[in-house]
């Protein structure tokens, strides 16, 4: 089985996604800081950070559908230029001393958009450039460095913020997305064109393909419930760390902990092949319930960090495997439009779990909305095995080299 790297466009697509996602990695800390330190409020900072993730939402389906129409490598390298220029924009006002909080929030938000239409595609770039046997192990390799780049991100950012600015972290971002669209005009990802109707048909047999598979939109549940226990773990762990749980030193190794397992499971998925991948990213998806239930149930705080850390790597574990099953299963080209959506329902359930959190808390507590959303994680994660598309989707016994697949739901 040849390795992917030895694929010369799949290389090429490695290194420019290494790259941005390194560049990517390092903003959340940097924009956060940035805006706080020139506004001092934590309300424009929500704004900011609302602006770059509505119209991501908002467009998701739309940017399905764009994926599907045109060469995911086309949209992919127009979308990282525009990411380019509004990156090295808002660097470019933050350099200046005087930033104007409107135009940073504007270019966040043609940012989020340009990401709408970019993350489809990244399934599309995958299939295009590997052979179905290789599927597994690329997508390893790209979760790989994505959790690498959590791991490292943050001291990235860290480091630019003291010795030079925050803005220089938005100049590196914005310059791996040009090296990332360099790289990408020169691959060639096989495509399948889509017949012409309307954009109301293009959306509706997106949807109908996710309907048509009981393993898919039930395991979508499952990872909406998983990225809202995100969510609500996120509001509420700094808070309670500072509080009664070690401090600030205790919430980094907490979260520092998750990163190293994250890219721990995502370095074992690469060398493995379960043979019922949907059911056993599941169970992995599972283990996120742990930390939750421990940290409400007010366990010393070693044993949650040890159990934040197996959950990570549940999450490591799941994301290649899951992408790989549909790589595999969905026809090429509704690819683009079935990930939209399931980008969407993940994302969605953030804003939720980040709103219901601290309501939740002002009422009973933290012990209370952490204990409901590891119930809810782990239930919705478990209760896919008893589906039975999920239970009978199997990996194939001997991989096929194989360009396209154009039928149906395994059995």
């Amino acid at each position: 089985m040849s390795h992917p790297l030895h694929t010369r466009s799949f290389r090429l697509l490695f290194v420019g996604r290494s790259l941005s996602l390194i560049g990517d990695a390092a903003i959340p800390a940097a924009l956060s800081l940035a805006v706080y330190l020139a506004t001092g409020s934590t309300g424009d900072l929500a704004l900011v950070l609302a602006c770059a993730m509505v119209p991501k939402l908002l467009l998701l389906p739309l940017g399905g559908v764009v994926g599907d129409r045109f060469n995911a490598r086309t949209v992919a390298l127009t979308t990282d230029l525009v990411r380019c220029v509004t990156q090295l924009f808002v660097g470019a006002e933050l350099l200046s001393g005087t930033p104007a909080l409107w135009q940073i929030a504007v270019a966040e938000a043609i940012g989020g958009a340009a990401g709408a239409f970019s993350m489809p595609t990244v399934s599309p770039l995958i299939r295009g450039t590997v052979a179905e046997s290789g599927l597994l192990r690329a997508n390893a390799l790209m979760a790989a460095v994505g959790s690498a780049a959590r791991i490292g991100g943050p001291a990235v950012a860290g480091a630019l913020v003291l010795t030079a600015g925050p803005g220089w972290a938005f100049v590196l971002d914005g310059a791996t997305f040009a090296v990332s669209a360099a790289l990408l005009a020169a691959i060639e990802v096989r495509h399948v064109p889509i017949p012409r109707r309307s954009l109301i048909g293009d959306l509706k047999e997106g949807w109908g393909e996710v309907r048509s598979r009981d393993w898919y939109w039930t395991s979508l549940i499952a990872h909406a419930a998983w990225n809202g226990a995100a969510a609500v773990l996120m509001t509420l762990g700094p808070a309670l760390f500072l509080r009664d749980l070690g401090g600030e030193g205790a919430w980094l190794a907490f979260l520092q902990t998750g990163a190293v397992g994250l890219l721990a499971g995502s370095l074992v998925a690469g060398r493995v092949r379960p043979r019922r991948p949907v059911l056993t990213a599941n169970l992995g998806g599972a283990l996120y319930a742990l930390p939750l239930c421990l940290l409400a149930a007010h366990t010393p705080v070693g044993v949650a960090v040890v159990a934040y850390g197996a959950a990570m790597a549940g999450l490591g574990f799941l994301n290649p495997v899951w992408e790989t099953a549909v790589q595999s299963a969905v026809p090429a080209h509704v690819l683009a439009r079935v990930t939209s959506y399931d980008w969407l329902l993940s994302l969605g359930a953030m804003p939720l779990g980040y709103a219901l959190a601290p309501l939740a808390d002002s009422t009973w507590g933290p012990e209370v909305p952490l204990a409901v959303a590891g119930l809810l994680v782990g239930s919705a994660c478990l209760a896919t095995a008893a589906v039975p598309g999920v239970r009978r989707f199997k990996a194939p016994a001997e991989p096929v080299e194989a360009v396209t697949r154009t039928t149906g739901t395994p059995a």
